[in-house]
């Protein structure tokens, strides 16, 4: 082997992977007009990217901004600020025929079932339908569901049957076929597991783990909780109030989390051994964080400033950017 060689192949293994999704500087407030423009942010400037092949989890409570983020890279959101770009494209304020032009390579999954399957339809045509839209015949169209079905743990006979005939499992995972059949660059999830029981969450985990392998799909995969994203995402963003308190890799950010929310939700993660969730609880209820319901939103610096123990007053004045802490970024003073 020549040196010329080796240094072209040194030279290729340093090149970046380009980003299949980029999300920068990302602000999105409800309302019109006037009312928007004062309005709190319900995302407040996030960025982060998505490569082909990988998977982000977005985590935090309920009204964190995690579903809008998801929205507004779906355009069902008007975003207020910063921009969105999927395969090199600015879509940040893409129209209804762009939209419809990436409708097959940009999908979403639920969490409700029932809000992408008509319950008048059968499966095969709900499936057929993204299929039939971009010209292809019937025939098939019927063909490709029947696959994609048996790809996801479903008898191929499943798609002359109609949704109220599955379980909640089944019918998330047609929601998933659903969303696959057209060979999608990314898929959406958003809270595609919640409202599924234990065993049936592992079931579609494993099951979207696997076509990811299989395909080189990427997802953005919004939850509440961080043992759920921390079983599918090779990286996570923390969410807290529609501000970024911890990104970094999945490992980093759930087994050594930096910032005191990211450590109050890995303590608040149920696990199926009493002996381990009984010292869950004694490290959250050491840890000091009050709860949401106790405190108003802070008018300014840290959102998580009233709830944290170590929070000063430089805290509550000086909103703290994002910096390296271990393998993690990190939104803290103090981290």
């Amino acid at each position: 082997m020549s040196i010329s060689t080796v240094e072209r192949e040194d030279a290729e293994a340093v090149l970046p992977v380009p980003a299949i999704l980029e999300v920068k500087d990302l602000v999105v407030r409800y309302g019109r007009g006037r009312k928007a423009a004062s309005a709190p942010a319900a995302v407040d400037g996030v960025s982060f990217t998505i490569r082909p092949g990988e998977t982000v989890g977005l985590v935090g409570e309920s009204g964190s901004g995690k579903s809008t983020i998801g929205k507004a890279i779906l355009g069902l959101q008007t975003v207020s600020g910063g921009s969105i770009s999927f395969q090199g494209s600015d879509i940040t304020h893409a129209g209804t025929a762009r939209r419809q032009d990436l409708g097959g390579d940009l999908r979403a999954v639920f969490q409700d079932p029932n809000s992408s399957l008509n319950p008048r339809k059968t499966v095969g045509a709900s499936l057929a339908e993204p299929l039939r839209v971009r010209g292809i015949s019937a025939a098939e169209a019927r063909t490709r569901a029947e696959e994609m079905l048996e790809r996801v743990g479903l008898p191929r006979d499943a798609v002359d049957r109609y949704p109220s005939q599955f379980s909640g499992g089944q019918r998330q995972r047609i929601s998933v076929a659903r969303a696959l059949i057209c060979e999608p660059k990314l898929v959406v999830c958003d809270e595609a597991v919640s409202a599924l029981d234990l065993s049936t969450q592992a079931q579609v985990l494993n099951l979207l783990a696997d076509l990811r392998d299989e395909h080189g799909l990427s997802y953005l995969f919004i939850a509440h909780d961080i043992s759920v994203v921390q079983f599918l995402a090779q990286r996570v963003v923390v969410l807290y109030r529609g501000q970024v308190m911890e990104s970094g890799p999945a490992a980093a950010v759930t087994e050594n989390p930096k910032h005191p929310f990211t450590q109050a939700l890995v303590a608040a993660s149920p696990v199926p051994r009493p002996a381990e969730q009984a010292e869950r609880r004694k490290l959250r209820e050491s840890l000091g964080v009050r709860t949401a319901a106790a405190v108003a939103a802070s008018a300014g610096g840290c959102p998580f400033s009233q709830r944290c123990p170590l929070a000063t007053e430089l805290c509550t004045a000086e909103r703290p950017a994002l910096r390296r802490a271990g393998e993690s970024d990190v939104a803290c003073h103090y981290a």
